[in-house]
């Protein structure tokens, strides 16, 4: 067929006129029938679809789909609500209705797609709004039933009736598994494994990620995790799945050229994500961003403009309005580019534009079109100044009406008009606006996004203090006495040798007279004792050696003293505050101090000497939580003669931390040694005789402070509890 049409196009080109128009439908209405029966599989289906229509009811719309052969039971199907658009899977079932898209003229559904792949076809319905739908089986035909839903997002049931899913109150739903596959060819598959078929689903395109949200469904915390998957050799590179408020959401982040589809069996929602491979014959590589048209191929030289727009109406079956203004001729050459590329690239070459009102498209100069439109909001901005004015009340829930007042009044970007004005009353919270009605709408659409509740999250922190101190301390005394007799005495007098600093008072001998000795009480000429710990002395154990006549005495004294001290504390302040905003917890004591004024008296002040925690949460759209962070830990140190000093431990900072999680935000590790030897020179350096005449001291202390912080969203069901 297509080296027929091959050999037809130079006979095309030599005509003109009307038999030129003739010619160019006939050849394109051939290119499509060629590429149709070009990507339909040559092998024999089970069944077949035949036609598809659609009847308005009410505000029901029903889809009647006719099939070859009675179906033994509905089709699975599942539904997205962004945009809005319901899918059927059809096993063992190809397209024998002649169209890949077929507009409907009339209902809820703007166009419907049948897209063939093997041995399966899916047939997908463009809605003009979400809808929930219901099948039934009649003969031949599969009716779906559409009704408007209040749900945006929705998903279909494994039985005869499909429904978008409605929250009932009566159970969660809840993801069992995430799970990521590789395809025959190299396709990339993220398989997900719901709790119930009626799991509500939103998937959708955000720049180069495919996001799915599955609508008020919990992520367990075993499955909220980042997947690795750039080793399975598929367009996918990771996968990630974590809890958004009510929400589950998965993140699929692919690289390269890629295309993606998704669909549902039962509890099963596969997300496949396949590369595209580029055709060198093509004029673009897979299904570009913004030209989704079924494809054509165009073949003419020195043709008629009006005669191209006419080839592409009767192709794409719109209604096109062409101005007197639109002449000249055109020659171009289009092998297998979707038709909205086609008709953009015809308007760029001869300076036109278009503008698209429902199935009717209207091509004109770009001036022609400037100019119009210029005149069409210069004639609604004249109406806007006359358009009588209307009052309407707005009941604020979360949102202050002073600060709803200064947003809609801002000079710098106003929402209302300048004929416009804003009242609010504090006392009930409610706001009136006076406008036309269309900058009401306006004010309705900002109140609405604005006027929601605020998400709350509560911080903990824990302030770890620990510490371990070890003192060790070890003396001597040693001192010698020796007692003389002398003519004038009984007992004689004392003779002291050594040090004398620990002298503080002299006791008369026994019996001795006015020209006797005098007994030292202390004798020792080694005073180096161990020193008191904490207000602890250390024990001594003395020994003192006597000659018979008891004239001389030899004493030595050992002290030593030994402590180990190990403590925690454990400080742990919480606090609840509302997304982006400030919250401050404290309790400690406050000491006084006098301050001198300027007239020169005193003045009593106060210091604080408190556990403090400052922090402002922000909650990301992934769900994490911006910590800005300041945790204060004081206490009362040392009394100073200027009062009582503050030991301050203060952390400040900002951290990103997931939902539920804990991260340490500071430390500090000290450790102090010192071992201290006092002696008596040259005679402290002798080896084991030396000890008598030195004492030791060691101490070794470590403390350690940690601060962690564990962020937490707080959802409605736990406000509730």
């Amino acid at each position: 067929m297509k080296a027929m049409f091959g050999s037809i196009g130079p006979a095309i080109r030599a005509l003109g006129g009307e038999a030129a128009r003739v010619a160019a439908a006939f050849c394109v209405a051939g290119a499509v029938l060629a590429g149709g029966f070009a990507t339909t599989p040559a092998f024999a289906q089970a069944n077949s679809i035949e036609s598809v229509g659609s009847v308005q009811q009410g505000s029901t719309t029903y889809l009647r789909i006719g099939l070859k052969n009675a179906p033994t039971a509905a089709p699975v199907g599942f539904s997205v609500s962004n945009p809005p658009r319901i899918a059927f899977d059809f096993v063992d079932t190809d397209n024998r209705s002649g169209h890949n898209s077929i507009e409907l003229p009339q209902g809820d559904v703007r166009s419907v797609a049948i897209v063939q792949s093997g041995e399966r076809s899916r047939v997908v319905l463009n809605l003009k709004r979400p809808m929930g739908y219901e099948t039934s089986i009649d003969g031949n035909t599969l009716v779906v039933a559409l009704e408007p839903t209040a749900s945006a997002a929705a998903t279909a049931q494994p039985s005869s009736t499909y429904n978008f899913a409605k929250s009932d109150g009566k159970g969660e739903h809840a993801l069992r598994d995430v799970d990521f596959r590789r395809g025959k060819e190299g396709e990339g598959r993220v398989v997900v494994d719901l709790s119930d078929p009626g799991v509500g689903v939103d998937i959708r395109q955000q720049g180069q990620t495919v996001v799915v949200d599955f609508i008020g469904t919990k992520l367990p915390e075993n499955l909220r995790r980042r997947l690795d998957v750039s080793d399975f050799g598929t367009p996918v590179r990771t996968v990630r799945a974590f809890q958004q408020g009510d929400n589950t959401r998965l993140v699929i982040e692919p690289q390269g050229q890629w295309e993606h589809n998704a669909y549902q069996s039962d509890t099963q929602f596969v997300v496949e994500v396949k590369a595209v491979r580029e055709d060198p014959n093509r004029l673009v590589a897979g299904t570009q961003p913004g030209y989704k048209g079924e494809r054509l191929s165009l073949n003419f030289q020195n043709v008629d403009v009006r005669a191209l727009l006419q080839v592409i109406a009767d192709f794409t079956n719109l209604n096109i309005v062409t101005s007197d203004s639109v002449a000249g001729s055109l020659t171009l050459r289009l092998k297998d580019v979707p038709w909205d590329q086609a008709l953009a690239i015809i308007l760029d070459s001869k300076g036109l534009d278009m503008r698209k009102n429902g199935n009717v498209i209207m091509v004109a100069p770009r001036d022609e079109i400037a100019a119009k439109e210029k005149l069409e909001l210069e004639s609604r901005a004249q109406i806007s100044d006359i358009e009588p004015l209307r009052t309407e009340t707005f009941q604020l829930n979360y949102q202050k009406a002073e600060a709803l007042q200064k947003l809609l009044a801002d000079e710098k970007q106003r929402v209302l008009s300048k004929r416009g004005s804003v009242v609010v009353d504090q006392r009930t919270n409610k706001v009136f606006v006076q406008d036309t009605p269309l900058r009401l709408e306006e004010v309705r659409k900002v109140i609405a996004q604005i006027d929601i509740p605020v998400r709350q999250v509560l911080i903990e922190a824990r302030i770890v203090e620990a510490d371990d101190r070890f003192t060790r301390n070890l003396g001597v005394r040693l001192g010698f006495n020796r007692i003389n007799a002398s003519a004038g005495s009984t007992l004689g007098r004392a003779t002291v040798s050594g040090n004398l600093q620990g002298v503080h008072d002299l006791t008369p001998l026994p019996g001795a007279t006015g020209s006797g000795g005098t007994l030292l009480p202390n004798t020792n000429f080694v005073n180096l004792p161990a020193p008191a710990i904490s207000g602890v002395d250390p024990a001594t154990f003395a020994v003192s050696l006597f000659s018979s006549d008891l004239t001389r005495f030899l004493n030595l004294e050992l002290s030593a003293l030994e402590a180990d001290q190990r403590g925690k504390v454990v400080s742990s302040p919480r606090v609840l505050t509302a997304d982006q905003g400030t919250a401050v917890i404290e309790q400690g004591t406050e000491l006084p101090y006098q301050q001198a004024t300027s007239s020169g008296a005193t003045s009593i002040q106060f210091r604080k000497a408190n556990l403090k925690l400052e922090v402002t949460p922000q909650i990301t759209p992934e769900g994490n939580v911006i910590l800005e962070v300041q945790v204060n830990r004081d206490a009362v140190g040392i009394l100073t003669p200027a009062g009582f000093a503050i030991d301050t431990r203060r952390v400040q900072t900002q951290v990103l931390v997931e939902n539920g999680g804990t991260v340490v935000i500071g430390g500090i590790y000290e450790q102090f040694e010192r071992n201290q030897v006092n002696k008596v020179p040259l005679l402290g350096d002798i080896p084991v005789i030396g000890n008598a005449f030195k004492n030791n001291s060691r101490t070794n202390n470590r403390a350690e402070l940690l601060v962690f912080l564990t962020p937490r969203v707080v959802t409605d069901t736990a406000l509730a509890r």
